[in-house]
């Protein structure tokens, strides 16, 4: 039998309230996880909707699935034809690619959408691609426009006047860029000063946030 002394019985004693308050921490934690699963189910369900999309190589992606989830990344929209804004945020993100360097397709992802997809087939935006020397990790998709009306409405690039937002030459020219895991998201002009885009979309991969998302 073990001996219960005066200071065995102090030392449980002093050790219980650490357990409960353990076994407490632990539920807390648990809460929180399924809080934090849950609220990011809801913005995937309000925000990134899981439509099929078409590569500029041809291959059928799941927007969600295969292209947010678990991922850093930027969003904008484009279509071939456009001789306003388009080329200006493409040119633009090209210069963000290039300054990221490596880091593109392997830390953050770029995506760039067309709003034109009856008229913007796989062989239009590859060669739209092709025109701003995209590298690997900024890739270029089309699809059904239902499926991509989703997509830009739910990442809030639309505006409230219904004549304008149909209007595809005035189309918003902001560039969507975030953390999903984190759930951590926010947009900027495509046309700002390269460097603070590229810097802006560094600090979403930052270690501190990588360390979190890991946990």
């Amino acid at each position: 039998m073990h001996d219960l002394s005066r200071r065995n019985l102090l030392s449980m004693a002093a050790l219980a309230p650490v357990a409960g308050s353990l076994r407490v921490s632990a539920r807390s934690h648990a809460a929180v996880v399924e809080t934090l699963a849950m609220d990011r189910k809801r913005i995937q369900k309000k925000n990134f909707p899981n439509v099929p999309l078409i590569t500029h190589e041809g291959k059928q992606v799941n927007f969600y699935e295969d292209l947010i989830k678990g991922k850093v990344v930027t969003i904008n929209f484009f279509y071939a034809k456009c001789d306003e804004i388009c080329p200006l945020v493409s040119a633009n993100l090209a210069k963000v690619q290039k300054l990221l360097g490596d880091q593109v397709g392997q830390k953050i992802f770029m995506y760039s959408i067309s709003l034109k997809p009856t008229e913007d087939n796989v062989s239009v935006i590859k060669a739209y691609r092709d025109q701003w020397h995209a590298g690997p990790g900024w890739t270029f998709f089309t699809g059904q426009p239902g499926d991509i009306e989703m997509i830009r409405k739910g990442i809030g690039f639309s505006y409230p006047d219904p004549a304008i937002d149909k209007d595809k030459t005035q189309h918003i020219g902001n560039v969507r860029y975030g953390n999903e895991p984190l759930m951590l998201w926010a947009a900027c002009p495509g046309v700002a000063h390269a460097p603070w885009i590229a810097e802006s979309f560094t600090w979403m991969m930052h270690p501190e946030l990588n360390r979190v998302q890991k946990s």
